[in-house]
């Protein structure tokens, strides 16, 4: 059976690139902290935002997709599901709501990771919710002549309950040893995870509860506002990569995590840098959304739309945008470039 042991994390031979990227996201961890004290009710926004954009990716990177407007209506509790899909959808954002009101008194154990399980799958009524698979099953990849191959043989039935029970103690002994990396250890329980594949359906999404779960309880929570799902969907092609990479040679102990660790540390850095890019377009005390929506175009160095704008400022509407952008044209401030769906925007 696999033997799960991260004390490679405390040899002191870690890649450089991994040293300066946990480095870069403290870093931007520390300054959301502190903007987050000062600006409340954009982070709040931002929030909601996010959990929207949270479900849509997660579920849509399985193939679980209906509209934006009935994404919307179902994270928002304004409409239930209408369809199988919008139930698995439904699922997602009971059990993405459950981390974020109540991770404190969660934790990387049996119990939780079941109970969120249960209610990812519960809505679109699914009786194994909440349980281990009873049957063997095989990750398959297609060639592109559409030929199946087992790509991954994950730990069969009958040996799930167990590693799970020594994924979840060996997690818990490497996070008590102070001379290893949280957000290091984090991307390697995930992919053991991934690796044992413990249940019938829904291993990728709960892949990414529990990576909010444990980002969360370390403090980096950074998802919270920018969707982490939305960054895996937005370069799945350099996620699957690396998980295959790192799980080959995983049943035999012979595996490498670097890869793995790398790319999910990339995308937490994204979801940093993000934030961060979404604050500072200002400069001073004052920050309303006028004021960010005037930075985020007189600092632009090259012209930028208004769906540019609003990608980098998601909490201010397209109205709001439109009307700052024409006041601004009008004080001449700004000058216009081209027409209709196409037209940008650049400083005077």
């Amino acid at each position: 059976m696999r033997v799960f042991d991260y004390s490679f994390l405390n040899n002191g031979l870690l890649p450089a690139s991994l040293v300066n990227l946990t480095s870069g996201i403290v870093s931007l961890k520390t300054m959301a902290g502190v903007r987050k004290d000062e600006y409340a009710g954009i982070f709040t926004e931002l929030e909601s935002i996010a959990r929207v954009q949270s479900v849509k990716s997660s579920n849509a990177i399985e193939g679980i997709v209906t509209s934006d407007e009935r994404i919307n209506a179902i994270v928002n509790q304004n409409s239930a599901p209408l369809n199988h899909n919008e139930a698995e959808i439904a699922g997602y954002r009971d059990a993405l709501n459950a981390i974020h009101m109540g991770y404190e008194y969660m934790d990387f154990r049996q119990s939780d990771i079941l109970r969120l399980h249960e209610m990812l799958m519960s809505i679109a009524g699914y009786e194994y919710g909440g349980q281990y698979k009873a049957d063997d099953n095989v990750i398959l990849e297609v060639d592109t002549n559409g030929r199946q191959r087992v790509r991954f043989r994950p730990v069969p039935a009958s040996e799930t309950p167990e590693a799970m029970e020594q994924l979840e103690l060996a997690y818990l002994a490497a996070r008590s040893n102070a001379n290893i990396n949280q957000l290091l250890l984090i991307p390697c329980v995930i992919l053991d995870f991934l690796c044992i594949h413990p249940f019938r359906d829904g291993n990728g999404r709960m892949s990414r509860l529990l990576s909010l779960l444990l980002l969360y309880k370390n403090g980096y929570d950074a998802g919270k506002y920018v969707s982490f799902e939305e960054q895996i969907s937005n370069y799945k092609a350099y996620y699957y990569e690396a998980l295959r990479q790192s799980s080959e040679g995983w049943e035999k102990n012979e595996n490498s995590y670097f890869p793995f660790i790398e790319n999910f540390l990339s995308t937490l850095y994204m979801c940093y840098k993000e934030l961060d890019r979404r604050f500072a377009v200002v400069h001073g005390k004052k920050i309303t959304k006028k004021a960010r929506v005037e930075a985020t175009v007189l600092n632009s160095l090259t012209p930028i739309s208004k769906m540019e704008i609003c990608r980098i400022l998601p909490d201010v509407s397209p109205t709001t945008v439109e009307a700052v952008l024409g006041a601004m044209i009008k004080s001449g401030s700004i000058r216009k470039i081209g027409q209709g769906r196409g037209c940008k925007y650049i400083r005077v």
